[in-house]
């Protein structure tokens, strides 16, 4: 296993605890629609979380695609 692999493995561990992290609603019966409240502004944590964990999703689809190709 090269680097790329082992990027790959470190930025899913953190990519899945950041997403698990990132909380919507109060419950299962929200997250399965009975929710009836809508956010569509982030602020504070919850936007720093989501840039971060976007920036996570990059670094391990590149490493995932350099490591095919190396």
């Amino acid at each position: 296993m090269n680097i790329f692999g082992y990027i790959a493995i470190v930025s899913m561990v953190l990519m899945t605890i950041l997403i698990l992290m990132q909380t919507r609603g109060a419950g299962l019966g929200a997250g399965l629609g009975g929710g009836g409240e809508v956010n569509t502004v982030r602020r504070g944590s919850d936007k720093s979380i989501h840039q971060i964990t976007i920036i996570l999703v990059i670094i391990f689809c590149v490493s995932l695609l350099l490591g095919i190709l190396v």
